[in-house]
């Protein structure tokens, strides 16, 4: 009888690497709520927001290739560290700026700088932890950071609300620089035991991008796990219409609004705090689809509702479906990648991920400002569906993956 496996959390250096994830995740959420919050105040215009968000999307948007070719070529641990001392730097500039009467363009040109090592941040972190821990607690390992993050992403906003109602931007700033420099002062006790041997890459930097590009398109199972994730949530998300169902379909108010914003939240983090104790590894693909149009029932469920109650239930299966198919995705696309391609492949989906939600919102606005906020819900709802369907037709080899290890390349190459 084997030995049960040892728990993803008394892995060497992996709780090292959460404590460090977690720290600049804290800093980042604390930032984000903040700076917003400033740059509206200096300006009392909606439009400023639209303009704080750019300021960071764009660099992202440009630099996450170049950020993917980098960290395929040079130690990821390093590159990540660079980025959060970088993002430091920025929260440093923030807490100058707010003791000071700067005009606002300069927060602008700070949150650039700030967007331009975030493009670097997000595929080194997916890179690196396939290097920190053994391939058969991969997927735990995923779930883990999952949830943890997702917690962090809950309880940040909220922390940083309650530290600028004490100190103002100067605390505030001050403890998201401290975040930054802890997670870059952890990453040293982080030991990379699991790395492949750096492979000689292509010659110049557009025959490294375009081989990154092939390869996803050679590979119909990471290529249908990151379109489905970026069809299903640019289609059928319904986080941007929470506050319309709040005040004229629920009519619960401002605080109604914060409880349907935790709820898919409280699933996400039950179900990722379940999978990282016990993962599962039978039947993925199927499950996978089964969590996605999950995902679009519950959302449909949502729209339908006039009860606040079954809203919030709703919310919370969406959460759960949403974790699962999370959990998944991410597993599938590091067991699909050989380590070499890991940089590249992570901007990609990190590209899929920050549209999707970015391009989401704007969809779900756009389409209850034309039919009316319920409609436009179902509309999303049904087109998850629908997509749920078609990507179980097209990506037949995704569908019928059993074991994460099948997708790995040397099996299905």
């Amino acid at each position: 009888m084997s030995a049960a496996p040892v728990s993803v959390y008394r892995l060497p250096g992996f709780l090292p690497f959460l404590a460090a994830r977690l720290m600049a995740v804290f800093a980042m959420q604390i930032q984000a709520i903040v700076v917003a919050w400033q740059v509206y105040d200096i300006t009392r215009d909606p439009l400023s927001l639209a303009y704080v968000g750019l300021a960071q999307f764009i660099p992202m948007l440009v630099l996450l290739m170049p950020a993917g070719d980098l960290i395929d070529r040079f130690d990821r641990k390093l590159i990540l560290m660079l980025s959060w001392l970088v993002e430091a730097v920025c929260a440093g500039a923030l807490l100058w700026l707010s003791q000071s009467e700067a005009p606002v363009t300069w927060y602008y040109g700070v949150l650039v700088l700030y967007g331009s090592a975030r493009a670097f941040t997000g595929p080194a972190l997916s890179s690196l932890l396939p290097q920190i821990v053994p391939r058969e607690r991969l997927a735990a390992a995923i779930a883990a950071n999952s949830m943890i993050m997702r917690g962090a992403t809950i309880s940040g906003p909220v922390i940083g609300g309650g530290l600028y109602a004490i100190g103002g931007g100067g605390l505030t700033y001050s403890a998201c620089l401290v975040g930054f420099l802890a997670g870059a002062a952890l990453l040293p006790l982080v030991p990379v035991h699991y790395a492949e041997k750096m492979q000689a890459l292509e010659s110049t930097a557009w025959a490294r991008f375009t081989a990154g590009i092939s390869f996803i398109r050679s590979r119909p199972i990471i290529l249908g796990t990151i379109s489905l994730d970026l069809f299903a949530v640019l289609l059928g998300g319904v986080v941007a219409l929470l506050p319309i169902y709040a005040q004229e379909v629920l009519e619960v108010g401002p605080t109604g609004l914060g409880l349907l914003r935790s709820a898919m939240a409280i699933g996400e983090v039950s179900v990722g705090l379940y999978l990282s104790m016990k993962p599962f590894n039978r039947h993925v693909g199927l499950v996978m689809f089964g969590a996605v149009a999950l995902f679009g029932v519950a959302n449909l469920v949502f729209a339908l509702s006039s009860l606040f109650w079954l809203s919030f239930a709703a919310l919370m299966v969406a959460g759960g479906a949403d974790m699962v198919s999370m959990y998944i995705r991410s597993s599938l696309v590091q067991f699909s990648t050989p380590d070499a391609m890991r940089g590249r492949v992570n901007a990609v989906n990190m590209l899929f991920i920050g549209s999707s939600n970015e391009l989401g919102e704007f969809r779900a606005g756009t389409s209850a400002a034309w039919f009316g906020v319920v409609p436009a819900a179902l509309l999303g709802c049904a087109c998850t569906l629908l997509v749920t369907g078609g990507w179980m037709l097209g990506f037949k080899s995704l569908r019928k993956v059993d074991r994460f290890e099948d997708a790995s390349p040397s099996k299905v190459g």
